[in-house]
């Protein structure tokens, strides 16, 4: 299951256009897309899904290549497998997937916490990820491309179409790019205090809800504006910030020539915090 769909697409005065994906894909290409350090990222995490979850995961939807190619030298596989070949190659795939289940299983049954009993489902696991940026020329002309490995390629691939199919609303200067936050959300809050405290707030719950990397729950359920401020406190309330989930809100500017973070004139949340960044560690 490879997905992409743009939850918030945003254009700056300055002509800078500034996009926040939601990507499914196979957790085994995961680390090829962590090395496009532009990107502002936040996952699902095997720390924080329950281990008997994870195990009906890759029962129901195990994460499986799109072909299993010849072995040669280099990077990249020669010929795919075709006909008996490859319905081996998928059999002893899932096979390796039933061994792996039934020790997650015996993990589990042990009380072994899931950050250790998920780690051995990873390779048949998917993982969801938001993702922030300015910038994705580079991503687009490195992956989409035949040297990519195949499932990173049509992850790219349904990127671009997305992306090229997608209209982006313009922000005036001061506006705030926030994902996840729908107009139900400002309407919840219309009610009580002024225009820029509604705006703190809303801030507060994209950077929840990035966190969860979701409108929602770990239970499916909607998430209210308590719950969000609450995770918002544990993270940001806290000594040292967890501020990774404040990298996807940014405030359009009109300078195509400011850096903040890793966004171009856009004025990333993050770099309006204080101590966002721990720039020595405490010795004593």
């Amino acid at each position: 299951m490879i997905e992409s769909k743009i939850i918030c697409d945003s254009l700056a005065s300055s002509g800078v256009r500034l996009t926040t994906f939601v990507l499914t894909y196979p957790r085994f290409i995961h680390s090829e897309f962590m090395t496009h350090r532009v990107f502002s990222r936040n996952a699902s995490s095997s720390r924080a899904i329950p281990v008997k979850k994870s195990i009906q995961m890759v029962i129901d939807n195990p994460a499986i290549p799109l072909a299993f190619t010849k072995n040669q030298k280099g990077m990249q596989g020669g010929q795919a497998l075709d006909g008996e070949a490859h319905e081996v190659a998928v059999r002893t795939w899932l096979m390796a997937r039933d061994l792996v289940v039934t020790q997650a299983q015996q993990l589990e049954q042990l009380g072994v916490h899931k950050q250790y009993a998920n780690r051995i489902l990873e390779p048949w696991s998917h993982i969801t990820v938001v993702c922030t940026a300015t910038d994705w020329d580079n991503f687009f002309a490195l992956r989409c491309h035949p040297a990519a490995q195949p499932e990173i390629c049509l992850l790219a691939t349904l990127m671009w179409e997305t992306y090229s199919l997608s209209i982006p609303r313009t922000l005036r200067d001061g506006d705030w790019h926030l994902p996840f936050i729908s107009e139900e959300d400002w309407e919840e809050q219309a009610m009580g205090g002024y225009p820029e405290n509604r705006t703190k707030e809303m801030l507060k719950r994209s950077v929840a809800k990035c966190a969860r990397v979701s409108y929602l729950n770990h239970d499916g359920t909607k998430s209210d504006a308590i719950q969000d401020f609450d995770l918002y406190d544990r993270l940001l309330g806290s000594a040292p910030l967890h501020a990774s989930p404040a990298e996807h809100q940014a405030m359009a500017c009109g300078d195509p020539d400011v850096r903040s973070g890793n966004f171009r004139g856009w004025i990333q949340y993050r770099k309006t915090l204080k101590n966002e960044n721990v720039s020595k560690f405490p010795t004593e």
